[in-house]
């Protein structure tokens, strides 16, 4: 969903920071469309444990294996898009404003315009959606997105963009009316998210 302006700062990171990239990076493509056959028959691999977000990938991984493509792009369009709008509305402005293209998108297309990230053009939807944002984290994680990417870096965004409403977003999701193949994914994205804050407020 969103490419650089600057050159790009590929970096090494431990395995830790590689998983949470990975997890952000996968909410990111699940929220920014319906997951494909491919995608779905990956997510059956996944595994976990008796932590909340083991238990959701398991959950996610019994669900795609039994989910077909036609099925879960119509969840996904009564969840996020419908007739006129969707079930959820999965952008910062809207839950933090109560409406859509509001101040908090406009903080952060600065703080975005400040980090060197630009806005993919082919992509439609504001940058504040949530997959977006979970995107961009992956992207400051690894360094792909921007240069400036230690963990001051990415607790600054977290804080910003993602601490006031993430949880509360994957809470709705995982308790929406339509969502069957979407609620464990609620359940992954609003246990990870309690884990990062949980991170962030120690640094």
């Amino acid at each position: 969903m969103t490419n650089t302006a600057e050159a790009q700062c590929p970096r090494s990171i431990c395995e830790e920071d590689r998983a949470r990239a990975q997890m952000y990076q996968l909410l990111g493509v699940l929220l920014g469309n319906p997951p494909s056959a491919d995608l779905l028959q990956g997510l059956t691999s996944l595994t976990g444990d008796d932590t909340p977000i083991g238990s959701a990938s398991k959950n996610l991984a019994a669900l795609a294996e039994r989910t077909k493509p036609a099925d879960v792009e119509r969840e996904y369009n009564n969840l996020f898009v419908g007739l006129g709008r969707g079930e959820l509305l999965p952008y910062a402005s809207y839950y933090l404003t109560g409406f859509l293209n509001e101040r908090p998108l406009a903080e952060l297309r600065t703080d975005l315009m400040a980090r060197g990230i630009k806005a993919n053009e082919s992509v439609k939807e504001p940058e504040d959606h949530m997959g977006t944002l979970c995107e961009i984290m992956a992207g400051i994680i690894t360094g792909e997105f921007a240069c400036d990417s230690d963990l001051s870096s990415q607790k600054a965004f977290f804080d910003a963009h993602l601490a006031k409403w993430a949880e509360l977003f994957f809470t709705d999701l995982e308790q929406a009316q339509a969502a069957v193949f979407y609620a464990p994914v609620g359940s992954l994205g609003r246990a990870f998210m309690a884990v990062e804050a949980d991170a962030f407020a120690i640094q």
